[in-house]
């Protein structure tokens, strides 16, 4: 029998998926109007100016679906989230505009952080049992949630490099993380994340498939759904917190939570760590990432999204066989990691080996790039139409 929160959440979802969709031509056009674009360079893999607002279409979906979800059931147990949220979109979209030093970013982002664990007295605080080791002192906590949570940031943002693989993995993530906080009865954060996804799909497709209608979510967007999908891991972590119920059950939630964000956390870890070793800045854009290693296989964007996020989901399902076969949760850890490790270093470094040799390896990945380079024809010229209909009229 189908509850009345359940109700309300799908009527929040909705609420969120229909104003992205309405408000997302509008954006569109202000960004126009502005001059607000994502210009081509050498480092960019678009070749044309491309409207950089997408994550305020999301932002106002979102804060349709949230008001809509407080006043039906009154779940609204997320005002410091929504607060660091505007935060981030300010601080993003400012970016997008002026340009702001990555400096005063990150240290814009530690304060948020910290702001987080002061509204909500939430932190990273409990091992659940991990090596042993339950709740641990605001000494090591503290410290350990800003660098945790900036990290998680830095992480969503840095994976914005090809049409809808941040907006695809925060679709992802949000999915997972609901399906957590709806198993453990988490209703505010499972209200967040129904509302994240309704809120991301429009602009989902109209990233991936649209043309005079395709937006960026730049900045401002990945800040602020880094925030988001922070706020999820601290909410699963934290001590005290609805996720407790599932240590007796041999959940490893750690091991979940470094799943479920694999791919941006580890890819992120690795191009940092390879930028500090060649003594460049951590902030300095390059194209080291996985997704800029299957743009040079020769795959398209699609294929690149597709890709990337199927290999974080082999993450996930290699962390769910070890918990299903009954593995303690160090070994689920174990498994994860070495996973994660296995795609983000190994894989890129092997690859890089096989490209720069032209071997039968590099030549069959090549092929697989390239039958993902379908022509706008058929269902996608369908699907380019569908989205980019109430353009129609300015480009006849």
């Amino acid at each position: 029998m189908t509850s009345s929160i359940e109700i309300a959440w799908v009527i929040s979802f909705v609420v969120a998926l229909l104003t992205t969709s309405l408000i997302h031509p509008v954006v569109v056009y202000v960004a126009r109007k502005k001059r607000v674009y994502d210009n081509p360079n050498e480092r960019k893999l678009q070749r044309n100016p491309v409207p950089l607002l997408g994550g305020v279409a999301v932002f106002i979906g979102m804060l349709a679906g949230l008001v809509t979800a407080h006043f039906l059931v009154g779940v609204g147990e997320y005002v410091p989230e929504f607060i660091a949220m505007v935060i981030m979109l300010a601080v993003g979209t400012t970016d997008d505009v002026k340009g702001l030093s990555p400096y005063l970013r990150f240290v814009v982002e530690i304060a948020v952080v910290v702001l987080l664990m002061f509204m909500t007295g939430r932190s990273l605080n409990d091992f659940h049992g991990l090596w042993g080791v339950g709740e641990i002192s605001s000494y090591i906590s503290v410290p350990l949630t800003i660098f945790a949570v900036v990290g998680i940031i830095n992480a969503i943002n840095l994976i914005d490099g090809v049409d809808g693989l941040s907006s695809g993995f925060c679709i992802m993530a949000s999915l997972l993380f609901g399906a957590l906080f709806y198993t453990v009865g988490d209703n505010s954060m499972m209200a967040v994340a129904l509302v994240s996804v309704g809120a991301l799909l429009p602009f989902f497709f109209h990233n991936v498939f649209g043309k005079s209608s395709k937006m960026f979510i730049g900045d401002g967007g990945t800040l602020m759904m880094g925030v988001i999908i922070a706020s999820y891991v601290a909410h699963a972590i934290s001590a005290g917190g609805k996720c407790e119920a599932l240590d007796e059950r041999g959940f490893g939630v750690i091991p979940f939570t470094l799943a479920v964000l694999a791919v941006p956390v580890f890819d992120t870890l690795r191009v940092m760590t390879a930028r500090i070793m060649r003594h460049t800045s951590p902030f300095y854009p390059d194209k080291t990432h996985l997704h800029h290693l299957f743009i040079e296989l020769g795959y398209s964007h699609a294929g690149v999204t597709v890709s990337v996020l199927s290999l974080n989901g082999l993450v996930v399902v290699a962390w769910w066989l070890s918990y299903y076969l009954g593995a303690s949760i160090d070994v689920q850890l174990y498994v994860v990691l070495a996973f994660s490790l296995l795609i983000t270093f190994v894989f890129y470094k092997f690859m890089r080996g096989q490209i720069a040799r032209r071997t039968v390896i590099y030549r069959a990945m090549n092929k697989m790039g390239e039958a993902t380079r379908i022509e706008r024809r058929g269902i996608w010229l369908s699907m380019q139409h569908l989205v980019d209909w109430e353009f129609t009229k300015e480009q006849k």
